[in-house]
């Protein structure tokens, strides 16, 4: 029986004094987590509502927003669980799912940070030809195909590691990252080189993409007149402030998985949970605030009724 506990579950020993601020993690990232769902649910409810709004760019921060509602739902109700229990324990096969919602879900926002920055492209370098470029079926394609290929390229390696024997059964993290190729008896060569190329196809390539278009957004703003140069910045900078922030946690992943063994737990601890933490709620605080329309129509929301 306990060999077979053994095998199917998994112990997370990232957490740091458990037994002594328990309450205190739980009641932070409980109201943490109800102001990430009600943020991002709000800012895609206006975009929702708002037929001025029924626009590609803020189709795509709904889309982003929306990546963050299920992202974490997908990781704080377990948080929360574990935060309470007296184990912080997770079965294998749940691990896996959540590894594979946490990758394909963050891999899926480089995707649509690059159809904003394209989208900004053509509005500011192209205006003439956006309504033709810019269709609904375009839109259509960009938001499926940056849910579709994390998808599939993460679906392989967390296929691949159900297979894989286990040799050790503690994950030095409070939830499943990379780190659980450190539990495999023998690291797999193919989940190695489909790691490599899902880095390669999901990161990297976006990355350059988005910087490619946004110095050609800077270059021809420079010398156009003022107005396209104020239009360039105010749709321009929250996506850029978006993607420096999400690129810095994606960094912080990576950093986490290879130095793991030479940081201190507390320092490994507040790593991880800014992960989770910061840009899910920077996110809403970013568009709500930068992004004019959006920003007009939360003050509307909520401001108080005049009585007349």
């Amino acid at each position: 029986m306990d060999d077979k506990l053994n095998v199917t579950y998994i112990t997370l020993s990232g957490h740091v004094e458990m037994h002594k601020y328990r309450y205190l993690y739980f009641l932070i990232m409980f109201t943490v987590y109800i102001l990430i769902i009600c943020s991002n649910s709000t800012v895609v409810y206006l975009i929702c509502i708002h037929k001025n709004l029924h626009e590609p760019m803020y189709i795509f921060i709904a889309a982003l927003l929306l990546n963050s509602a299920v992202l974490s739902t997908a990781m704080y109700p377990k948080l929360l669980i574990d935060f309470l229990s007296e184990k912080q324990i997770i079965s294998y096969p749940v691990c896996l799912f959540q590894f594979f919602m946490f990758y394909s879900i963050g891999s899926s926002e480089f995707l649509l940070l690059a159809a904003m920055s394209y989208d900004r492209y053509v509005s500011i370098c192209k205006p003439l030809q956006y309504p033709t470029i810019m269709t609904k079926t375009t839109v259509s394609i960009f938001l499926v195909l940056a849910w579709l290929v994390p998808a599939c390229h993460i679906a392989i390696p967390a296929i691949l590691s159900a297979e894989t024997k286990l040799c050790n059964f503690t994950l030095k993290a409070i939830f499943c990252n990379n780190a659980i190729y450190r539990l495999q008896c023998v690291q797999s060569r193919v989940i190695t080189i489909q790691g490599v190329v899902a880095l390669l196809d999901l990161a990297i390539l976006p990355m350059l993409f988005i910087i490619f278009t946004y110095t050609r957004i800077l270059m021809i703003s420079y010398r156009s007149c003022r107005e396209v140069r104020k239009k360039a910045a105010e749709t321009c900078l929250p996506h850029l402030l978006v993607l420096i922030s999400f690129s810095c946690l994606s960094a912080y992943d990576i950093a986490i998985a290879r130095v793991e063994s030479n940081l201190p737990k507390t320092t490994r601890l507040i790593m991880m949970l800014q992960i989770v933490l910061y840009h899910p709620l920077f996110n809403p605080l970013i568009y709500g605030l930068k992004m004019k329309e959006i920003s007009k129509h939360l003050k509307r929301l909520f401001r108080p009724a005049k009585i007349i």
